[in-house]
């Protein structure tokens, strides 16, 4: 922005009036002052022409200086100055020619940064101190390479504690950077480093470019970047907007960071070598904040010099004889070259006891005299006044410490929001600062972290069926208990069948810490929750399924080898059953202490893509999910299914091997078949399926809770109800007195099957002998027809003929006396074919028996 306020034209009036007074009245110098020279470069032309404003603005301050009787009552000052063009080749000819003619130069005052580093690196040869009006280059605040360096023109790294304090006034800590690749920009990165680092603030993303900026504002755009501060210059500047405007990094979500010193409308000025319109810059811009260093004092105070900035640029005007200040090079950074010349004059007047009290003089100096050069040099470097561009002060590199004008575009023109004094740390708000957004915007997209927790109404109904399966169980194993000394009970081996009901309980008990989650408990308490999972789930599978595989395992090795164990079959202990039970619920425990000991479950968080929320937020959502888990999670996991797997395969082998055995000792090994079918299927099915599942809780959940119940449900249903079905409707309680009382008959499951066989072979019996019998009728009405045929056709006085043929017996005279005796009565008809039947049907007639 401009560096010169409007003037109004009455003021200028009396100001030049009263200045012209005042110089009239002032007294020339005394002939007895001594003089001390001054060698200064003012770049009158090249490609900073700063002398042109900066040079008249040194010569008013001396011509003030040396006619106060307060400063320097004894000396006159003189300025003896050459035009370095702002070339560091030509400044070497004319540093020669200062150092080399005389009269001794007893300070020197270079003008731009090039300049300023060639002669500041130089002067320490001749003990000189240097120093600056117009030089903002970072690398020279090095006092090891320019011992002797100082500058009223403060550094272009001054804007970064200004930047620093207003990352901290909008709570940001992370920001991004763009700058184009020269010197001056990178020494000023390199110190917004080290000072946001020393802010806990962090640079995320760090772009750079030489000519076209496109690739670096990409990367911005992809790296989410939302804080930028923009390093280059005006021309650089124009590119990287329109990529900006390009890529969309606008608006309420960002904020750009850029130097103060552009002109005012800089992004309206059309530029061939970008494609935006002045509409889609002035869109891209707005909203940024501006730092610039204060060269002009805003405050109408009166400082060493007894001026006014604004009485100063009046008498600048006037010296200028009218010229257009915008045409006038240097004419911003003119009141740094009027307060280094008074900085130098308070110095040089500060030094003035110090030396008398040694023996020295100022007049003294000469290029190899150290001791005046320190007592100059401890005299700026202790300097601090008011001058017309604000209070004057050096910090430790030499450096002007200034205050810095912080400005906002709003409505495409520049307003004031505030000041910065980095000296005194004080911020200066105005409270006018304009956001598109309701405020601020963040510096990076807000996380908000949710964790992803089971359905409650899931659970809750899960809850439900697990609850009544348990009072199911409970049910199932008090009616077993109860009815321990039934006969027909006692033959299902009712211990086993109470473990089977136990471990369904234990089963069904695990879903709930199976539903248990970060919604139900703190995250510390978790742990303990996966421990009882595991264990209740681990032995109630032992004891349920293990009972079972007991009883199936036990028939198949006892009844289905006919010839062997046939002893055996009418003994079987039942502490061998218990032992096998005991010796699968002994592998678990064992494995389950193993897995905790060795490898302990803890909670694990297992993170998903963001998520964007509905609407225009500038949030996304971390959706977060907790597990129990292991650092060998897989291994253990392979080794237990593994183990369990075998069992279920075997179990279903074992099962279909049983299916006709018929035995007395375990009467429901059919029904312990069949729930093992169903257990083994909902197990592999739903084993991998929740490995598969694993990140979607519901889901994970429905299939293993959902197993869990069906599986007991299943098994106490096929299990228990036929027991209770079978006393109930026989009547048969209590004891097995009672029970022989009430029937008569055995209550034995094996012998009823026998006897329904019985009653099933009698009914076919019955059935043959009733065809028997209708076809011996046939036969008979067939043989007595045959035999009255016979009769008629042969004569009857052959007797011979009259013979029954050979084997049958003679007839006599009646239809029962001719007839074979086997036939005589259906009794001995029976007789006869009972016993062929008996004899010699075996292989045709069993068949049809036993169809």
């Amino acid at each position: 922005s401009a560096a010169v306020d409007d003037v109004p034209f009455a003021g200028h009036i009396a100001l030049r009036a009263s200045l012209t007074l005042l110089f009239l009245s002032w007294p020339c110098p005394s002939l007895g002052k001594k003089k001390l020279y001054i060698g200064a470069l003012f770049p009158m032309s090249g490609g900073w022409p700063g002398g042109q404003a900066c040079l008249p603005s040194a010569q008013m301050a001396l011509d003030l200086v040396n006619n106060r009787t307060d400063i320097l009552p004894d000396y006159e000052l003189e300025l003896i100055y050459y035009d370095s063009m702002c070339d560091p080749g030509e400044s070497t000819k004319l540093l020669y020619d200062l150092l080399y003619t005389e009269p001794i130069k007893t300070v020197l005052m270079p003008g731009c940064s090039s300049v300023s580093t060639l002669v500041a690196e130089a002067a320490r040869m001749w003990n000189l101190i240097v120093l600056s009006y117009g030089s903002s280059s970072p690398a020279l605040s090095n006092r090891n390479r320019f011992p002797t360096f100082f500058r009223t023109h403060p550094s272009a790294t001054l804007h970064n504690p200004t930047r620093v304090r207003l990352f901290q006034k909008w709570k940001w800590t992370k920001i991004a950077t763009i700058q184009q690749t020269t010197e001056v920009f990178t020494s000023t990165l390199d110190d917004l480093e080290q000072r946001v680092k020393e802010a806990g603030i962090e640079i995320s993303v760090r772009q750079s470019f030489l000519t076209d900026p496109a690739v670096a504002v990409k990367n911005l755009k992809r790296q989410d970047a939302r804080i930028i501060v923009g390093l280059f210059y005006e021309t650089e500047a124009r590119k990287v907007f329109c990529e900006v405007f390009k890529e969309k990094l606008y608006g309420k979500k960002y904020v750009w960071f850029l130097i103060g010193w552009y002109a005012d409308n800089w992004f309206k000025i059309k530029d061939p070598s970008i494609n935006c319109t002045i509409e889609n810059m002035t869109e891209a811009v707005e909203g940024h904040v501006t730092t610039e260093i204060v060269m002009l004092n805003p405050e109408t105070v009166r400082g060493a010099s007894n001026l006014t900035s604004q009485e100063f640029l009046g008498a600048l005007m006037n010296r200028l004889g009218g010229k257009n200040p915008e045409e006038t090079g240097g004419f911003q950074e003119a009141p740094l070259a009027y307060d280094a010349v008074w900085a130098l004059a308070l110095a040089l007047n500060k030094t003035v006891a110090p030396l008398k009290a040694k023996g020295r003089r100022l007049e003294d100096f000469n290029y190899n005299n150290h001791d005046i050069t320190a007592e100059i040099y401890r005299a700026l470097n202790t300097s601090s006044f008011e001058g017309v561009s604000g209070h004057v002060v050096f910090d430790a590199q030499g450096s002007r410490m200034a205050m810095t004008l912080i400005e906002q575009l709003q409505g495409g023109s520049y307003k004031k929001i505030g000041y910065y004094d980095s000296s005194q740390k004080n911020l200066s708000w105005f409270g006018n600062d304009v956001w598109i957004g309701a405020g601020p915007p963040a510096d990076s997209t807000i996380v908000i972290e949710e964790f992803r927790y089971l359905s409650q109404k899931l659970f809750a109904a899960v809850s439900v069926f697990a609850g009544l399966g348990i009072l199911l169980g409970i049910v199932c194993l008090t009616f077993n208990i109860y009815n321990s000394n039934v006969r027909y009970i006692q033959n299902s081996q009712p211990y086993l069948n109470n473990m089977t009901a136990v471990g369904c309980m234990m089963a069904l008990a695990a879903v709930f810490p199976l539903g248990i989650d970060g919604h139900h408990i703190h995250r510390s308490q978790f742990p303990v929750v996966c421990q009882f999972r595991l264990w209740l789930l681990g032995l109630g599978f032992s004891l349920a399924y293990g009972s079972m595989f007991t009883k199936i395992w036990w028939v198949h090795n006892l009844f289905t080898k006919k010839e062997e164990k046939k002893e055996k079959r009418k003994h079987l202990e039942p502490w061998k059953l218990y032992a096998t039970v005991g010796v699968l619920l002994a592998i678990d425990v064992l494995s389950l202490m193993i897995w905790q000991i060795v490898d302990p479950l803890h909670i694990t968080v297992e993170k998903f893509t963001r998520e964007a929320p509905k609407g225009d937020l500038d949030v996304l959502i971390q959706p977060l999910l907790e597990h129990c888990t292991s650092e060998k999670m897989n291994t253990w996991l392979g080794v237990v299914y593994g183990y369990k797997g075998l069992l279920l395969l075997l179990g279903i082998f074992l099962a279909y091997e049983t299916k006709s055995v018929s035995t007395e000792k375990i009467n429901d090994h059919r029904a312990v078949g069949m729930a093992i079918y169903n257990v083994a299927v909902l197990c592999m099915i739903t084993a991998p399926v929740t490995m598969i599942l694993t990140s979607q809780q519901d889901a994970s959940f429905a299939f293993a809770a959902l197993a869990i119940v069906f599986s007991v449900y299943i098994t106490l249903v096929v299990l228990f109800v036929p027991k209770m079905r079978r006393l109930i409707t026989r009547g048969e309680w209590q004891s097995e007195q009672q029970d022989t009382l009430k029937t008569g008959s055995s209550t034995n499951n094996n012998d009823e099957e026998k006897s329904r066989q019985l009653e099933r072979e009698n009914r076919e019996l019955q059935k043959i002998i009733q065809e028997k019998e209708q076809r011996v009728s046939e036969l008979r009405n067939q043989l007595v027809e045959r035999q009255a045929l016979r009769n008629r056709r042969r004569p009857s006085s052959d007797p011979k003929s009259l013979l029954p043929p050979p084997g049958y017996p003679n007839p006599a005279s009646d239809n029962h006396s001719s007839l074979p005796p086997s036939f005589s009565n259906s009794s001995n008809l029976y007789q006869a074919d009972s016993k062929i039947s008996r004899n010699h049907c075996h292989n045709s007639q069993i068949p049809l028996l036993y169809k």
